[in-house]
């Protein structure tokens, strides 16, 4: 007995022992012998992946508990030959220095093989690393739809529930959400090096960032000219075109990347609508139903140009700019209402048709100088300027069954000129710390006006009751200070914002004047622990601001009929968001977070039903109160370059609360929220790639309306083609036609309901040329002041 005892012991002790062993070693320039930083280390067993990490910043790297046993040790990085070494462990092993070797500049190719996506997870955010994958194949709009955590919809870009703020190379993208999936869709994705799902921004990100997704762009390697063309057909309800190119070019003194899309497209939207306009009592007084078809005919054109100039080794200059123009864009609204009574007897009808047509441009340049100093300091300085200019003509005619019909017109215009200017500066303080400072001053001026014509008798009268004109002025001050460290198996970021606005919104014709002057500090702070292997803990907490949009205090009427209104609210206030997280991270593939988020001043657009003259109105608000809670669950499993999956439930409760005068109202959700997005490269080549996309949420509450059950579906499928400089693309959305949405209204004397069919049903076929040296990878980058998301259409 006691000798199977000591037998037993001796063997767990000798267990033990042999996984505690470790690999380290430094990773350098074969040339130079400077250290690599960020060098991608992976530990293979049997070409099954075992761990992976990243060289520091002395381009060191350690895998720590590893079985005695025969490992290879795979070590890449942008610009050299990918290196490989067999390593048999029997202990702690130390291997030194291993030199990687470049590639020569003059190189007219780099082949490059496909690997798997890749996770890094840090103590603000996610890195989805797709650079060499199949994933590049497609478009930068379905790249998004494969990362972890990010929903896609026509509503917009979202992390889990919180709308998203599109960065690209760390610089906001500002175009109305429209405008952003179009452009995302529209641009090829081959040129990105990764994602990164920013759930905490450090302070240097605007305090109304909230949360972000930053669009990190590869760099140029070599030296030389490469270019594609693309093109692609989508045939949902009606058909739509869209046509692009991109040019890239460097030499050892210039680097231009320019990128040109053209869109024809044509979408189509209907609405079932149910009204129960209410007497005093409560009970249904008259019902209206409602038929709305709505057809939008828009053509695009959309030029994105970088520009450096290195002016030194460790100096540049660059110029980017954006530029949007829409010569021809044209809605249209047929809308047929029955009206009934408490007991379903027809009262009355009435047709209505408002066409729509739209002529804008927005222009956005920025002129960037940033130096590197021998210390790995750095420091940039940057000037922005926008130029935003919006018409819209429109002309409604009611016909009601009685002779009381509506004939009008009206005219808007709105121009915005934004300026900014900033200063950033980056410390490295010691091998594991940094510190960030920077200042920031932006200003925002805007002009608009509205003119409505009465067509009464064959004769044009103005309205005056509804034309008006509004002015703009809208000013911020800010300053950040961040600070990080990683130490022994912890890694902190803390950070200071403070922001002072100043807004002033000026209603002409009615002598209104709104002012707001107000200072705000913003913290921001992250931690995480490894507290073994394979568990990390981690801890986030952030304060941002919402500022209202200008057209949502703009206080103009538009008109979708007589009896449907939108306008604007010059009273709004900003929203403040306090947002908490904390997570477990464990067996590298799996992580559990608990949030919880605080809105103080929740903005939202709500319709306000009038039951003493049948109108709705679609106005926004700022709601008393909102809190979103719950817990996610994540698993990011990409095993092998072959195939793949992320998966996230997500179990959250919502919970509004509005005051209407004398009445509150106070409405609370629980809801469940499921993405699954597979992946799967197939052929010897890793030439056929098939991605697909599955979220399903149940009943929801957003902005005081209840929307149902949705099942959100896509799958993606690429071949490439003549030598792998052609690729063929397929897109299926909405496979299981599920994703119309019934949305209802029901608290106080409010009593509405609808049906939206949008035109999210459809088949693309896209296909992309690339020619030049087409294993050029690029820094492709748009760059735009944080404002200009806040400019939106007069819809």
């Amino acid at each position: 007995m006691k000798l199977r005892l000591s037998l037993l012991l001796f063997l767990l002790s000798m267990y033990a022992f042999t996984q505690n062993s470790s690999i380290e070693g430094r990773v350098i320039d074969a040339n130079t012998e400077l250290p690599i930083e960020f060098a991608n280390i992976i530990l293979m067993k049997d070409d099954v992946f075992v761990k992976g990490t990243s060289t520091n910043e002395t381009g060191g790297f350690e895998f720590e508990g590893l079985f005695n046993d025969t490992y290879v040790i795979r070590i890449s990085y942008i610009g050299y030959a990918d290196f490989e070494q067999i390593v048999i462990l029997t202990g702690d092993l130390d291997l030194k220095n291993l030199k990687l070797k470049g590639y020569p500049e003059s190189l007219d190719e780099v082949t490059i093989i496909a690997t798997k996506p890749t996770i890094t997870k840090k103590p603000d955010r996610l890195v989805f690393n797709i650079e060499n994958t199949a994933l590049v194949e497609g478009s930068t709009l379905g790249v998004l739809k494969n990362t972890p955590g990010v929903i896609v919809s026509d509503a917009g870009i979202n992390i889990k529930s919180a709308p998203a703020t599109v960065f690209i190379n760390n610089r906001r993208v500002q175009l109305t959400t429209e405008e952003l999936i179009q452009l995302l869709d529209n641009s090829p994705a081959n040129s990105i090096k990764s994602i990164e799902v920013i759930t905490n921004p450090p302070a240097s990100y605007d305090a109304d960032s909230g949360s972000v997704i930053n669009i990190v762009m590869s760099k140029n390697l070599i030296t030389g000219y490469r270019g594609n063309i693309a093109t692609n057909f989508t045939q949902g309800v009606f058909p739509r075109y869209n046509a692009s190119t991109s040019h890239f070019f460097k030499n050892d003194k210039i680097n231009l990347n320019l990128n040109y899309s053209f869109s024809k497209n044509k979408t189509n939207r209907d609405n079932d609508d149910a009204v129960d306009f209410l007497n005093s009592g409560g009970a249904i007084e008259q019902l209206w139903l409602s038929k709305t078809n709505r057809n939008t005919w828009v053509e695009n054109h959309n030029l994105n140009m970088s520009f450096d100039y290195f002016l030194t080794y460790q100096s540049t200059l660059s110029l980017t700019s954006t530029a949007l123009y829409t010569p021809y864009f044209k809605y249209q609204i047929n809308n047929k209402t029955n009206i009934f009574d408490a007991d379903g007897n027809f009262i009355s009808s009435f047709n209505a048709l408002n066409t729509s047509r739209d002529n804008k441009y927005n222009i956005g340049t920025d002129l960037i100088f940033s130096h590197n100093f021998k210390n790995e300091a750095s420091l940039s300085i940057n000037g922005h300027f926008t130029v935003y200019d919006y018409e819209r003509e429109q002309d409604v005619f009611q016909d009601e069954l009685t002779d009381d019909d509506s004939d009008f017109n009206t005219l808007a215009n709105q121009e915005t000129h934004i300026y900014s200017g900033k200063v950033d500066y980056s410390l490295p303080i010691g091998d594991s710390s940094s510190f960030e400072t920077g200042a920031k001053f932006s200003n925002v001026n805007t002009d608009s006006d509205i003119t409505r014509l009465n067509n009464i008798g064959g004769s044009t009268v103005i309205d005056e009751a509804n034309t008006d004109a509004f002015k703009y002025d809208e000013s911020v001050f800010a300053a950040y200070a961040n600070y990080s460290k990683s130490w022994d198996k912890w890694d902190l970021n803390v950070g200071l914002r403070a922001e002072q606005t100043n807004i002033e919104g000026e209603s002409v014709t009615l002598s209104t004047t709104n002012t707001q002057d107000y200072l705000n500090v913003f913290p921001t702070l992250s931690v995480s622990h490894q507290l073994t292997d394979d568990v990390s803990i981690s801890g986030n907490y952030k304060r941002s601001i919402v500022r209202p949009s200008y057209t949502n205090l703009n206080p103009f009427t538009l008109f979708l009929n007589e009896n449907t209104r939108v306008l604007g609210n010059p009273n709004l206030l900003p929203t403040y968001i306090d947002d908490y997280k904390i997570g477990v991270e464990f067996l590298r593939y799996f992580t559990v977070e608990a949030y919880y988020m605080n809105f103080d001043g929740d903005i939202a657009e709500i319709p306000r039903q009038n039951n003493d003259t049948n109108i709705i109105e679609w106005t926004p608000v700022n709601l008393d109160n909102k809190v979103d809670y719950g817990f996610d669950f994540s698993c990011v499993y990409y095993p092998s370059r072959r195939y793949g999956f992320s998966a996230v439930l997500s179990i959250f409760n919502v919970n509004e609360e509005a005051n209407f005068g004398n009445e509150v109202v106070e409405l609370n959700q629980w809801s469940q929220l499921f993405i699954f997005t597979p992946y799967l490269s197939l052929l010897k080549d890793y030439s056929l790639n098939i991605n697909a996309n599955f979220w399903y949420v149940n009943k929801q509450l957003q902005n005081l309306q209840t929307i149902e059950n949705q099942l959100i579906s896509s799958i993606n499928i690429s071949k490439t083609i003549l030598n792998k400089k052609g690729v063929l693309t397929l897109s299926v959305e909405d496979i299981f036609n599920m994703q119309d949405f019934d949305v209802a209204v029901n608290y106080l004397n409010q009593s509405s309901r609808g049906f939206m069919d949008l035109d999210n049903r459809f088949v693309k076929l896209g296909f992309r040329y690339n020619f030049g040296n087409t294993k050029l990878s690029t820094n492709e980058r748009a760059t735009e002041a944080e404002e200009r998301d806040r400019i939106k259409d007069l819809d």
